[in-house]
C-alpha cells in the first residue's frame, strides 16, 4: 500500500513537472519570436585569442580613415550623444558669434618675425652671459602682452564657457573678448579682477578703476551684472553698474546710466558671479529708456536682462571685452541690505531632516556598548560606532 502511494505521487509529480516545463518552453519560445535580434555588437568579429594576427594600421592617416568609415556606418544601438540630444534638444547646437570679427594673423609673417628675433638674440652677448649664469629674467609685462594678443581671447572664452557666462547672459551665442579689461578695486593690485577669481564684498565695496585699450574717438559701454543674485526670478539679473557712451578709455567721462552698487550675495547661497561686459558702439546711442533713477536703491528698478539689453541695441553694440569674479557673503552684505537697500536681509539655510534610528530592540544582539545612546533624550552629540 505504501509502495503504491509513493509510485502514484512520483507519477503525479513527474506529470506536473512535465507540464510546467512544457509551459515554460512555450512561453520562452513565444517571447523569442516577439523580440527581434538586436544585431552584432561592435568588434564582435575580432578573435581576442589571436590578437597578433590582426592587420596593423601602420599609419595614423589610415587609422583615421578607418575610424571615419566605421563612425558613418549605421548601427542599431544609440550613442551617448543620441541620448543627450534626445533629453536636451539644444545640446550641441551651433552658437552664433556676436563679437568683433577675428582676423587670423599671417603665419608666414609670424615665423619671419620669430626668426628675426632669434637671430638678434644670438648676437646679444649680455643675454648669452645671463643665460649661462642662470640670471636671465623674462619680463612678465611682455609675456602678458603677447598672451593678450595671441591665445588670450580663446582662453578667456573657454573659461567663460566653463563658468556658464555665455549660457546665462547670451543664450545660444558667444563672443571672442578681443579687448583686454583691466579692473582693479583699491589702490594696490590686491583686488584685481581676472576670470573667475574670488573677491570679498568688502574688497568690491567701492567703484573700481577700469582701463582698456581704445582708439581715439571710439565709444564704449560698460556693464556689471550678476545672474545669480535675483531673489524672485531665476532668469533675471541685477545690474550693479552701467555706463554708456564712454569716449576712448575714459570710463569717468561716460554717461552713468545706473550708479555702482556693491555686491550683496545673500547668506547661505554660496558664490555668485559678477560679470563685466564691454561693448563697442558704432556711434552715440540714446539710452533714455535704460537710465535708472539716481540714487537707485530699489531692486525692482535694478532688475535686468543682458540679452534683452543687447537685442534692443544690437545694431549699435558689439561685445568686445569680458572679465568676471566670484563673491560670497560676508559682514558687509548685512550693511548693504540694511543701510543701502533699506530692507531686511534674506538668509537661506538648509533644513536637514532628523536622523533616522530604527525601532529600539529590547535585547540587542551584537550591538556596540553605546547602542542605547541614540535613544536617550537630549541634544548632546554622542560618539560611538553605530
Amino acid at each position: 500500500m505504501a509502495l503504491r502511494t509513493v509510485c502514484a505521487v512520483a507519477l503525479r509529480s513527474g506529470t506536473d513537472l512535465g507540464v510546467n516545463n512544457a509551459r515554460t518552453f512555450v512561453t520562452t519560445a513565444f517571447l523569442c519570436r516577439r523580440i527581434p535580434p538586436l544585431g552584432a555588437m561592435p568588434n564582435e568579429e575580432i578573435d581576442v585569442t589571436k590578437l597578433e594576427s590582426l592587420e596593423k594600421y601602420r599609419s595614423y592617416t589610415r587609422y583615421l580613415t578607418e575610424a571615419e568609415e566605421t563612425k558613418n556606418k549605421p548601427a542599431w544601438w544609440k550613442s551617448y550623444r543620441s541620448y543627450v540630444e534626445e533629453a536636451d534638444p539644444d545640446h550641441g547646437v551651433e552658437r552664433v558669434d556676436i563679437g568683433l570679427p577675428y582676423y587670423q594673423p599671417c603665419r608666414t609673417k609670424q615665423l619671419r618675425e620669430r626668426r628675426q628675433v632669434m637671430k638678434e638674440n644670438k648676437k646679444n652677448v649680455e643675454m648669452e652671459r645671463a643665460f649661462r649664469l642662470r640670471t636671465f629674467k623674462i619680463p612678465l609685462d611682455r609675456v602678458q602682452e603677447s598672451w593678450e594678443k595671441n591665445s588670450g581671447p580663446f582662453h578667456i572664452t573657454r573659461l567663460a564657457d566653463h563658468y556658464g557666462v555665455f549660457r546665462d547672459l547670451f543664450p545660444k551665442a558667444f563672443f571672442l573678448p578681443q579687448v583686454s579689461l583691466r579692473i582693479c578695486y583699491g589702490q594696490d593690485n590686491g583686488g584685481q579682477v581676472y576670470y573667475g577669481n574670488r573677491l570679498t564684498p568688502t574688497e568690491a565695496a567701492s567703484v573700481p578703476q577700469v582701463s582698456f585699450d581704445a582708439e581715439e574717438g571710439s565709444l564704449w559701454t560698460l556693464l556689471l551684472t550678476c545672474p545669480d543674485e535675483h531673489l524672485l526670478d531665476n532668469e533675471a539679473e541685477y545690474v550693479h553698474w552701467l555706463v554708456g557712451n564712454i569716449p576712448g578709455g575714459a570710463v569717468q567721462a561716460g554717461e552713468e546710466l545706473c550708479h555702482y552698487l556693491p555686491p550683496f550675495p545673500a547668506k547661505g547661497t554660496g558664490f555668485h558671479r559678477y560679470i563685466y561686459v564691454l561693448f563697442k558702439q558704432e556711434g552715440p546711442i540714446n539710452f533714455q529708456e535704460d537710465v535708472r533713477p539716481s540714487p537707485c536703491h530699489s531692486l525692482v528698478d535694478r532688475t535686468f536682462k543682458t540679452v534683452e539689453f543687447y537685442r534692443k541695441h544690437q545694431d549699435n553694440l558689439t561685445p568686445a571685452g569680458l572679465a568676471f569674479y566670484q563673491c560670497q557673503w560676508d559682514e558687509s552684505v548685512t550693511n548693504t541690505f540694511h543701510n543701502t537697500l533699506n530692507m531686511r536681509e534674506p538668509v537661506f539655510e538648509v533644513i536637514r531632516p532628523p536622523v533616522y534610528h530604527p525601532p529600539q530592540v529590547k535585547y540587542p544582539h551584537r550591538q556596540p556598548l553605546r547602542y542605547l545612546d541614540r535613544y536617550r533624550d537630549g541634544k548632546e552629540h554622542t560618539y560611538g560606532i553605530y
